[in-house]
């Protein structure tokens, strides 16, 4: 019988974490990695009987592979705490990999903006529509990149039918501060690479982004909701830009 552990890596999450680990019982064992953490989320972990290492990790790469390379099982489901797993899933999960050649599974997204469903408009930035995270161990590895690291997958390619649900934000606050923050990282990450680009083509970025969003991904059919998505996709890279590019001139002047 495959053995499956689940992966939580979180930071400050204390809200959150209880509802994310009581989701994960059908585990074979909970690893849970705790990143620069201040509140209570410790203790929490505990309640759930979740082996926990904690440390400090400025890569998100580096802190997802202290998780896996600490995960015993055959398989890794890998959950944040703003996600749950659901019963169907839970079941879909175990019965998948019972007999699955090593590779990795496309698990579809349920997303929600506080407790509203939104169905259409993400991608160009905001949350996914699948992600790979139900993989056999050694069959995924993350990137260096300081926000959205890249992913490399190998192994058989496979899809479940069954829905993680996400909550994404908890409102329009919410979403604009997580902007702020990945744009900044984008920004650290842009000045590192020496990519920070020009003016224009980000200008660009900002119309085709948010036409990908609204448009081409019907974020039009979700309201405001979708208008709000279409927004945060356009300003993404343009705000990048603008903090890479003036904090090299600061740092420029004499």
């Amino acid at each position: 019988m495959a053995h499956l552990s689940a992966l939580v890596v979180a930071h400050n999450e204390a809200r959150q974490l209880a509802d994310c680990l009581a989701a994960l019982h059908f585990a074979d064992e909970i690893v849970v990695v705790l990143d620069r953490t201040t509140d209570n989320s410790t203790a929490i972990a505990a309640e759930f009987n979740a082996r926990v290492i904690e440390g400090n990790w400025h890569i998100e790469g580096d802190r997802r592979h202290a998780g896996i390379d600490a995960c015993r099982g055959d398989w890794i489901l890998e959950v944040d705490a703003d996600e749950r797993v659901t019963p169907e899933l839970a079941k879909e999960v175990r019965q998948r990999i019972q007999s699955a050649q090593p590779g990795y599974f496309l698990v579809p997204f349920a997303n929600y903006i506080g407790g509203h469903l939104v169905r259409y408009g993400w991608g160009a930035y905001n949350g996914v529509s699948m992600k790979p995270c139900l993989f056999a161990k050694g069959c995924k590895r993350w990137g260096g990149q300081r926000v959205h690291p890249k992913i490399e997958l190998t192994g058989v390619r496979r899809e479940l039918t069954q829905t993680m649900t996400h909550y994404v934000y908890k409102d329009v606050a919410d979403a604009i501060h997580r902007l702020n923050r990945y744009s900044s990282l984008n920004a650290e990450q842009m000045r590192e690479d020496g990519e920070i680009g020009t003016l224009w083509p980000n200008l660009r970025r900002m119309l085709s982004r948010f036409w990908k969003s609204y448009v081409a991904r019907r974020g039009y059919r979700e309201g405001l909701y979708g208008l709000l998505l279409g927004l945060l996709s356009a300003l993404y890279p343009i705000l990048s830009y603008l903090k890479a590019r003036l904090a090299d001139e600061k740092d420029a002047r004499p």
